[in-house]
């Protein structure tokens, strides 16, 4: 629930409000409060907890497309890591059904794609790594219009409570303000 600085409640209402921006309705918004994944940049979720929200989530919503960090978790924080950790979880370890019935939805109808993470001299060169992007393998690359990255600003101010002096920074130079670049799960 975010809730990292005991402001769980703020943040609540902070997504709803950004997601609103984006076209996205409360009603299409899912957020957990679950005492064993912590709303903490140094914690590791549970993969098979998590997979289990996730899967009763993409069912609950008819969701065809999932969109998530890599390995890499675009910062380093644990929490996006441990999203595609849960993604990703094999079905060979799989020791509950729900696990199974997840794999067999991301591979039948739920396609997964995962947010490159790139080193910092490339994340904070806004627009100049638009070329880097384009020549560098990727399954799918967007690259937003001065509109669309206007939009994603005014989305990331609805976050007033995380707005720290380096989200300003990132806001104003960071590539994935504009370019995204994304592969297949």
């Amino acid at each position: 629930s975010g809730n990292y600085y005991n402001q769980g409640e703020i943040r609540k209402k902070e997504l709803e409000q950004s997601c609103f921006l984006l076209g996205i309705p409360a009603s299409g918004v899912t957020v957990i409060d679950h005492r064993d994944l912590p709303d903490n940049p140094a914690v590791e979720w549970d993969t098979q907890l998590l997979a289990a929200f996730v899967l009763k989530h993409i069912e609950a919503n008819n969701i065809n497309l999932v969109v998530t960090f890599d390995a890499g978790g675009v910062s380093g924080h644990a929490n996006h890591i441990s999203l595609y950790a849960a993604l990703r979880y094999r079905v060979g370890t799989l020791q509950e059904c729900c696990f199974e019935r997840l794999i067999l939805l991301l591979c039948l109808g739920c396609r997964v794609l995962v947010l490159e993470s790139v080193n910092v001299v490339r994340k904070y060169l806004s627009v100049l790594d638009v070329l880097m992007s384009c020549l560098l393998p990727r399954d799918v690359l967007f690259v937003l219009t001065e509109e669309e990255t206007e939009q994603a600003r005014r989305a990331m101010r609805c976050h007033r409570s995380q707005l720290l002096w380096f989200r300003h920074i990132y806001m104003l130079f960071s590539r994935y303000m504009v370019i995204n670049s994304l592969r297949l799960l």
